[in-house]
C-alpha cells in the first residue's frame, strides 16, 4: 500500500515545497512594504478608536514579529494563484483531458472569490465588528489595542472570509467530477446552514451581526452552489438523458 502512495506522496511534497517557496519569495517583497500594508490594515481599527486612544505594543519583540506576520500574510494574499495552480497540478493526474482544460478558470475563480471574501470582511465587517467591540465598554476603559493582537485578530477574521467564499469553486468542481450534486446539496441544506452559523459564531467577533454578515453571504453562495451544481453535475446529466430516452 506504501508503494502504491509514494508517487502521490512525492508529488505532494514537490506541490507543498513550490507553494512554500512562492509563500516565502511573495514574503521578502511584502517585508520591505510592511509599514504601509500595517497601515491599510489598521485603517479600519483606527477609525473607531476614541480620539486620544492609540495602538500600542506591550513586548519588546512584538513590533518586529507583528512586521513578519503582516508581510507573511500579504505574501500568502499575493502568492494565491501560484498555491492554487499547485493545487491543481496535485489533482490533475485523476481528471479528464477536458477536466485538465480547466487549470485557468479554476485559479482565476479560486483566487478571485478568496479576494472577494477578504474585501467584503475588510470593507463591510470589520468597521461594524470592531465599532461594537471598541465601544461596548462605553468609555468605561481606555482603549489601547496592541498591535499584536489586533493584527491576529484581523488576519483570522479575513482568511475566514476568503475560505468561506470558496464555496461556490469547491462545489462546481465537486459536481465537475461527480462527487456532489444539487440534490445532496439540496437535502442537506439545514445541515449546511447550521454548519455555516456555527463557522460564523467561532470565526466572527461575538456579537450576532458580525456573525450574520458573515453567515448571509455564505448561505447565498451555497444556494448558489446548489444551482451551479446542477448545471455541470455530469451524473445528473446522464440521469436526466436516460430518463429521457426511457419515455420515447
Amino acid at each position: 500500500m506504501f508503494e502504491d502512495l509514494k508517487p502521490h506522496l512525492i508529488e505532494l511534497r514537490k506541490r507543498l515545497f513550490i507553494s512554500i517557496l512562492a509563500i516565502i519569495v511573495c514574503f521578502f517583497v511584502c517585508f520591505s512594504f510592511w509599514k504601509i500594508i500595517l497601515e491599510f490594515i489598521c485603517i479600519p481599527l483606527n477609525n473607531v478608536l476614541p480620539q486620544g486612544s492609540k495602538i500600542i505594543f506591550t513586548k519588546i519583540q512584538e513590533p518586529f514579529f507583528t512586521a513578519m506576520k503582516v508581510a507573511l500574510f500579504a505574501g500568502f494574499l499575493l502568492a494565491l494563484p501560484i498555491v492554487f495552480w499547485q493545487f491543481w497540478r496535485f489533482v490533475e493526474p485523476g481528471l479528464y483531458e477536458n477536466e485538465k482544460k480547466l487549470v485557468i478558470p479554476f485559479v482565476l475563480s479560486a483566487t478571485c472569490m478568496f479576494l472577494l471574501g477578504a474585501a467584503f470582511c475588510y470593507y463591510f465587517v470589520t468597521p461594524i465588528a470592531f465599532g461594537f467591540l471598541v465601544n461596548f465598554s462605553e468609555g468605561a476603559f481606555e482603549a489601547l489595542p496592541s498591535i499584536a493582537e489586533y493584527v491576529s485578530f484581523f488576519t483570522k477574521l479575513v482568511l475566514a472570509f476568503g475560505v468561506g467564499y470558496e464555496l461556490p469553486v469547491v462545489i462546481f468542481f465537486l459536481a465537475k467530477l461527480g462527487l456532489v450534486d444539487d440534490k445532496m446539496l439540496m437535502n442537506n441544506l439545514r445541515v449546511a446552514i447550521l454548519i455555516i452559523f456555527i463557522f460564523a459564531a467561532i470565526m466572527t467577533p461575538p456579537d450576532v451581526f458580525s456573525q450574520f454578515l458573515m453567515a448571509i453571504p455564505l448561505i447565498g453562495l451555497y444556494l448558489a452552489s446548489i444551482l451551479i451544481a446542477k448545471k455541470v453535475n455530469p451524473a445528473a446529466k446522464d440521469e436526466e438523458d436516460s430518463e429521457s430516452d426511457d419515455d420515447e
